[in-house]
């Protein structure tokens, strides 16, 4: 019984690990060496958003599995060990797919930038650099697009 109980916590830290790094301070491995187009603005719009959570199908799979396992064990004969084992994947993926979400769930910043061409450019990103209306910022441009303090202009 230790070993069912230990499945849904697996579950919870493989999707927590799983959450899309959203940080404008962090870069994937396939963006090293590439160039970016850079374009100088400021922040006419800084607010607080929510960044919905994955449904990769990935914690309904684990769950579903979970859910077999568990519900295999009810009953006292072959019939309702597999009924069991049914309802259990049924009801461990519907709940595995719920914890991914939640377990993916974000909070960040959507940023509205004019450019000094004139053009308004939106950008969400993680808020653990938070950025103030009227900041001087530079967009970059990219596979992930993202925006930085303009630390050139005094």
């Amino acid at each position: 019984m230790r070993g069912i109980l230990f499945v849904p916590a697996l579950i919870v830290l493989t999707l927590c690990s799983c959450a899309p790094n959203v940080s404008p301070d962090s870069y994937g491995v396939g963006a090293v060496g590439n160039v970016n187009r850079a374009v100088k603005g400021t922040v006419v719009s800084a607010r607080k958003v929510n960044i919905n959570g994955t449904n990769s199908g990935a914690g309904a799979l684990a769950g579903g599995a979970a859910g077999g396992v568990a519900g295999s064990a009810i009953g006292n004969n072959g019939r309702t060990n597999a009924i069991g084992a049914i309802g259990g994947v049924v009801a461990g993926a519907v709940i595995g797919a719920t914890i991914e979400e939640a377990a993916t769930k974000q909070t960040g910043m959507e940023y509205v930038v004019q450019t000094e061409n004139g053009a308004l450019l939106t950008v969400v990103q993680a808020d653990d650099t938070q950025l103030a209306e009227g900041q001087k910022v530079i967009v970059l441009y990219g596979a992930r697009s993202r925006v930085i303090p303009d630390n050139t202009s005094h």
